[in-house]
C-alpha cells in the first residue's frame, strides 16, 4: 500500500522515464531573450547599434534618398549649404549631401568583405594552431608574428602599390593586414576552452578530433570574434578612408570618404564644409562601431559588466 501511494506521487514525467518539460511561466529565459534583455539595457551597445542601424539603411536606400546622381556635375560650384544642396557642393558642382549618402556604400561594403575574409582566415588558422599545437602552431605563430612587425597602414600601402591602387585592391590589403588580429584572438580562445572539462570528456569517450574541434570548441570561441568584428569593422573603415585619402584606394569619380578628404584638402579654408560633412559621417560610422563592439563585450563577457 505504502509503495502505491509513493508511485502516485511521484510526478507523471519522471514515473515514465521522461525528463520533464521546462516551466516557461516560472520565468525561463532561452540564451536569446536573455541576450537580447541584456543588449536594449545596455547603452553603448543601443546607441551604437542605432548609429549602425541608420548608416546601413542610408546604403541601401542611397539611390532613393540622394536627390541628385553623384556624378552630376552643375555650375554651382564650392556652394554653401542651401535648400537645393544640404550639404553644399564640390569644386566640381557636385552636391555633397548625394556623395556622402553613396559614400556609406563603399565604406560598409569594404569593411564588411575585408573584415568578413580577416575573420574567416585568420579563424581558420588560429584553431588550427591552438587545436593542433606542434609545428602547425609554431608556423602560423610566426606568419602572425611577420604580419603583426609592421605597422597595419604601412603594410597596406606595400600590398596595394603591389597589386596596383583600386577599391578590390585595398579591400584585400585591409583584409590581409587584420587576420593575425583574428588568429591570434582565435588562437587563445582555443587553448583556454580545450581544457575544459567537456572537451576533455569528448576526448576521453574517444570522439574524432574533428568533431571535438567544430562542434565542441568552435562554437564556445565565436563571442569574442564577434566582438572583435565589430571593433575591427571600424578600423577597417579609417584604413579605407587612409588608403582613398593617399590616393591607393577608391579612384575618381567614386565617392569615397577618404578620396573626398583628400579632394577637399585644397578648399578648407575656401569651402571647409567640403571636408566638415564626409569627415563626420566616417567619424559617426567609426564611432557607432566602436560603441557597439564595447557594448558586446560588456554583454559576453561578465567581468566588464558594472
Amino acid at each position: 500500500m505504502s509503495s502505491e501511494s509513493n508511485i502516485a506521487s511521484i510526478p507523471p514525467d519522471l514515473s515514465s522515464g521522461q525528463s520533464p518539460a521546462p516551466d516557461h511561466s516560472s520565468g525561463y529565459e532561452t540564451p536569446v531573450k536573455d541576450f537580447m534583455r541584456t543588449f536594449f539595457r545596455h547603452k553603448s551597445a543601443l546607441i551604437g547599434s542605432i548609429v549602425v542601424l541608420f548608416f546601413i539603411l542610408m546604403a541601401i536606400f542611397a539611390p532613393f534618398i540622394a536627390p541628385y546622381e553623384y556624378t552630376e556635375r552643375s555650375e554651382d560650384r564650392l556652394q554653401p549649404p542651401s535648400a537645393e544642396h544640404w550639404f553644399g557642393t564640390d569644386e566640381m558642382g557636385r552636391d555633397l549631401f548625394t556623395r556622402v549618402v553613396y559614400g556609406s556604400r563603399i565604406s560598409l561594403w569594404v569593411g564588411f568583405f575585408a573584415v568578413s575574409g580577416s575573420i574567416i582566415v585568420g579563424s581558420f588558422l588560429g584553431l588550427i594552431a591552438g587545436f593542433y599545437g606542434g609545428a602547425r602552431d609554431t608556423i602560423i605563430s610566426r606568419l602572425f608574428d611577420i604580419l603583426l612587425a609592421f605597422p597595419g597602414i604601412l603594410l597596406a600601402i606595400a600590398i596595394v602599390a603591389m597589386l596596383g591602387p583600386g577599391l578590390n585592391n585595398a579591400l584585400i590589403a585591409i583584409a590581409i593586414i587584420n587576420i593575425p588580429t583574428f588568429g591570434r584572438l582565435m588562437r587563445s580562445r582555443v587553448f583556454s576552452v580545450k581544457a575544459e572539462d567537456f572537451v576533455l570528456a569528448a576526448r576521453a569517450i574517444g570522439m574524432k578530433n574533428s568533431r571535438i574541434l567544430w562542434k565542441h570548441i568552435f562554437p564556445n570561441c565565436w563571442a569574442p570574434i564577434m566582438v572583435q568584428g565589430t571593433l575591427g569593422f571600424a578600423t577597417a573603415v579609417i584604413e579605407a578612408a587612409a588608403l582613398g585619402f593617399l590616393g591607393l584606394g577608391a579612384q575618381p569619380p567614386e565617392p569615397e570618404w577618404g578620396t573626398m578628404l583628400s579632394d577637399a584638402r585644397q578648399f578648407i579654408q575656401l569651402a571647409p564644409w567640403t571636408m566638415i560633412f564626409p569627415g563626420l559621417a566616417m567619424m559617426l560610422t567609426v564611432l557607432g562601431f566602436n560603441l557597439l563592439g564595447d557594448g558586446l563585450r560588456d554583454i559576453f563577457d561578465p567581468r566588464m559588466k558594472q
